[in-house]
């Protein structure tokens, strides 16, 4: 096949990197952790690590794994919190130890929290003590053995710490919740990184993250990661932005949580590697504090959804930052409404540059050339040594200027579906590519552009909702005949989530009572912010119900 790609590559980036199939995270994190030991690694509430700080936080951690009974290289470990110190502490002391991340949405309900870890066989948990309780309710019904309770203030020092943990449970009313059998971020603190013992470091061929995403059926899989995947991806990414980056100098903001694998990737793998210097956002809706954190900082670098862009030029308090030194703006998870990258270019002088992933590719599939000057609203060119294929629904590749689903392939592209080979053999070619089930098309230069989704899901803020989930927990309620779930525009988060309801007869319900019986079973941005009654819902002429036609 032809890539016209290739030619609007920028200059110094080549169309394929002579990439070691046997690298490990492991291995970018110790070339890092010696070249920058001096340098900030992590900043949050105001408190800095630098990498030497850093590289012994991590290692104590390890070290406290291979203390736990029934617990080895290739177990899976599950990191519940958002953006905190403790996350990139756990993140690398975990694939130090040889053993494999699962990352867990800290807002999920009890019902979404049970699956993931019973479906990864997580064997530890890090949960925050403000979120434990939902740990709570499912912890006889899981299989994890151990597991650690922190609290925001846990790593931020003397006094700040200590004084953060008792502002939140006591003056904020934000009680921690106890878990049976668990320990504090004592019992890690107590541990000598000295005492560390090396297993068999980890190779590019090992799993390194389980990186759940959502499927057809709403129940979300477990895509399979490697060290191989992930080394691949920064390596793609680090060489498409190089011309803008100074290795030891960069300050990139997170607002994004860590658990996301766009922040996961872009902003927290990426800059250890190059020696970056993150500012963890722990609450970026609060924008208030978000554009504190901003005026305290010389950032060079940023990462966003549309949402959050959005918002943040639309605050009074955005011109009072200093973005003289920025010099990327990025953006993913969700299409960058035109309107929003004008009013950030006015305001900030930093073009959006979007790009396109999902998880099964950890994530970054194409991104704009450094060397573009406008928005132009598309998602880019692939990066060096991917491959995108647009093909109809026979998987016949389609010709330039048509629209065919988006199929990937590349070093980034997952190992498959944990635990669900039925799955993975459904979203690879025999060729070999991945099936993303978006609907895109490529321009004559190879620019491409996300049209439409071939599967029903529902995108809001960057954040994937899925119709069958949403259908599945209303239809629980005893007045719920028949439900379905579409995404209908919203100016604010991209898409919104509708949902269409008919009753049994002889029953009622109001859309308060439907989202507040929701709520037990969704996270937050679940939760539809539509409702609508119908006496009937279309159907096929094999009772199928025609959400396309819902959508109309």
């Amino acid at each position: 096949m032809e890539k016209p790609w290739l030619g609007e590559y920028p200059p110094g980036v080549p169309a394929t990197l002579d990439l070691d199939p046997t690298e490990s995270v492991v291995d970018v994190a110790d070339r890092a952790l010696a070249r920058f030991a001096s340098r900030p690694a992590f900043s949050n509430f105001g408190h800095t690590i630098s990498y030497r700080e850093f590289d012994v936080l991590h290692r104590r951690f390890a070290t406290w794994l291979q203390s736990l009974p029934g617990v080895g290289p290739g177990d899976r470990v599950a990191i519940m919190l958002p953006n905190l110190l403790q996350y990139p502490v756990a993140l690398f002391g975990i694939w130090r130890a040889g053993m494999v991340v699962v990352n867990i949405n800290p807002l999920y309900t009890p019902p979404e929290l049970e699956h993931q870890l019973t479906d990864s066989g997580a064997k530890v948990l890090i949960v925050l003590a403000q979120r434990a309780g939902v740990f709570v309710e499912i912890q006889a019904r899981v299989g994890v053995r151990h597991v650690l309770v922190t609290q925001v203030g846990d790593l931020l020092g003397l006094p700040r710490g200590p004084l953060m943990n008792f502002a939140l449970r006591y003056m904020k009313r934000n009680p921690a919740h106890p878990v049976d059998g668990s320990v504090g971020w004592s019992a890690v603190q107590a541990c000598s990184p000295d005492d560390f013992r090396q297993p068999s470091p980890p190779t590019g061929a090992d799993l390194a993250c389980l990186q759940y995403t959502g499927g057809t059926t709403g129940r979300s899989r477990g895509a399979m990661l490697t060290h191989a995947n992930l080394v691949a991806n920064i390596r793609q990414i680090n060489t498409w932005f190089a011309a803008r980056s100074i290795p030891g100098q960069e300050i990139m903001v997170t607002p994004l949580p860590l658990y996301h694998v766009y922040a996961l990737m872009c902003n927290c793998l990426c800059y250890v590697d190059t020696g970056g210097h993150n500012i963890l956002i722990t609450d970026p809706r609060n924008l208030k504090e978000l554009i504190a954190e901003l005026r305290r900082w010389k950032f060079t670098a940023i990462t966003g959804v549309n949402t959050l862009y959005q918002a943040l030029v639309q605050h009074p308090d955005i011109t009072t930052v200093d973005f003289s030194s920025l010099k990327l703006t990025s953006a993913g998870g969700m299409a960058v409404l035109p309107a929003t990258a004008k009013r950030w270019m006015e305001i900030t002088g930093s073009m959006i540059h979007e790009g396109y992933g999902l998880s099964e590719t950890s994530p970054v599939v194409t991104s704009n050339p450094i060397t573009l000057t406008e928005y132009n609203g598309s998602i880019g060119l692939p990066l060096p040594n991917t491959v995108i294929s647009l093909r109809n629904d026979d998987l016949t590749e389609v010709a330039p200027g048509e629209s065919g689903e988006i199929c990937v392939q590349g070093p980034q592209v997952m190992l498959g579906y944990w635990n669900d080979s039925v799955a993975t053999a459904s979203a690879m070619t025999s060729d070999g590519f991945l099936r993303t089930g978006d609907i895109g098309v490529m321009d004559e230069r190879g620019y491409f552009r996300v049209v439409d989704r071939k599967k029903d899901m529902i995108d809001v803020s960057g954040l994937k909702v899925y119709p069958n989930e949403i259908e599945s927990a209303i239809t629980h309620h005893p007045a719920v005949l028949e439900a379905a779930c579409v995404g209908v525009h919203d100016d604010r988060t991209g898409e919104a989530v509708k949902l269409f309801l008919v009753l049994k007869p002889g029953q009622s319900l109001t859309v308060d009572e439907a989202r507040t019986f929701l709520r037990d079973f969704l996270a937050p941005y679940k939760i539809p912010r539509h409702v609508e009654f119908r006496d009937s819902l279309p159907k096929s002429n094999v009772g199928k119900i025609l959400r396309r036609e819902l959508r109309a």
